[in-house]
């Protein structure tokens, strides 16, 4: 029996489990390949994502307090570097190194920023790249527009439904499946230490303003969803809008802007020219936050062997298509 011939009330209850255990969603790695699997939106289980949002019209009660948004500044920018340093440029694709203790917690500061766990987020970012810009690239706004690639597309029963065997070589970690399977764990967490964060400041420091429950909403959801569609823009904007320095074979674009607001990922053209780099601002002028903080944790000993792009790579063909 298929999961869309049970009685209603059967998929909502696996899909309210689905919330906090997402085992079931997941393919083996040689488990059913993408195209097989539906490709509609799931409602019950996009319920948490729309909460997301919609919390965030709480700030109508809760107010604004400068100690509030600047929390919420910095827990951005660290879950924004998480995804761009960790989720892409390690797991997704390995372009440095580190202990097997450092990846656990570069997992978990990945996972810290709702976007499910590392193995779901790199087995789909592998295959963007295999696919890029093809009918196959679930998230190519050339073939599907917009909308869809900017969020539409994960929140279907495909998007739902990582293929695993593009990621054979993080599935060899059992604490990575783990962080998998129960990627709420870490965002609860969170959110618990921002409500708690509230109240000790409403205590200790009241001249400050904030409260538990404004700190929550802009500690964690305003700055979650902020970070949520920071990240989405470099699938659905950085493949319209911008310049192409590289004959890549796909739209990708080098947008200064989205490299500001994504911490380095708005060179988006050079990466799809060299995906192995450590570095996406292949050049001096051309900013690239999260390769600074990588070079920097290197330093310290943290990670190791940064994949440089040959200069032979970087400079060829250096023209600006358009």
């Amino acid at each position: 029996m298929t999961e869309q011939s049970l009685p209603l009330w059967r998929r909502w209850l696996n899909a309210f489990i689905n919330w906090f255990d997402t085992g079931p969603l997941v393919t083996a790695p040689e488990g059913t390949s993408l195209p097989d699997i539906p490709d509609r939106v799931e409602w019950a289980r996009i319920i948490p994502f729309i909460a997301v949002h919609a919390t965030c019209l709480s700030v109508i009660w809760v107010g604004w307090s400068p100690i509030a948004v600047i929390v919420a500044v910095v827990a951005y920018f660290v879950r924004m570097f998480a995804i761009t340093g960790f989720y892409h440029r390690y797991f997704s694709h390995r372009s440095f190194k580190t202990s097997r203790v450092g990846q656990f917690v570069f997992g978990v500061l990945g996972a810290s920023a709702v976007q499910r766990g590392p193995l779901w987020w790199a087995a789909h970012h592998r295959h963007h790249h295999a696919y890029s810009d093809k009918p196959e690239d679930s998230h190519s706004p050339v073939q599907h527009g917009f909308v869809r690639s900017h969020m539409g597309w994960f929140l279907t029963t495909r998007g739902f439904r990582p293929d695993l065997r593009r990621v054979r070589d993080l599935m060899q970690f059992p604490e990575l499946r783990w962080l998998d399977r129960f990627d709420i764990l870490i965002p609860v967490a969170l959110a618990v230490f921002m409500f708690g964060l509230g109240i000790v400041l409403e205590r200790l420091a009241p001249e400050l303003g904030t409260s538990g429950g404004q700190m929550l909403v802009w500690g964690f959801f305003i700055s979650t969803v902020a970070c949520y569609h920071g990240t989405y823009t470099i699938n659905s904007l950085s493949h319209v809008f911008g310049r192409q320095r590289y004959r890549t074979g796909d739209a990708s674009r080098n947008n200064w802007l989205l490299a500001l607001i994504t911490l380095g990922e708005g060179w988006h053209n050079n990466h799809h020219h060299f995906p192995s780099s450590t570095r996406q601002g292949f050049y001096w002028w051309e900013i690239d936050i999260t390769y600074y903080l990588l070079k920097v944790m290197s330093w310290l000993g943290i990670i190791w062997d940064l994949k440089p792009v040959p200069v032979a790579i970087r400079d060829h063909s250096p023209r600006r298509i358009r």
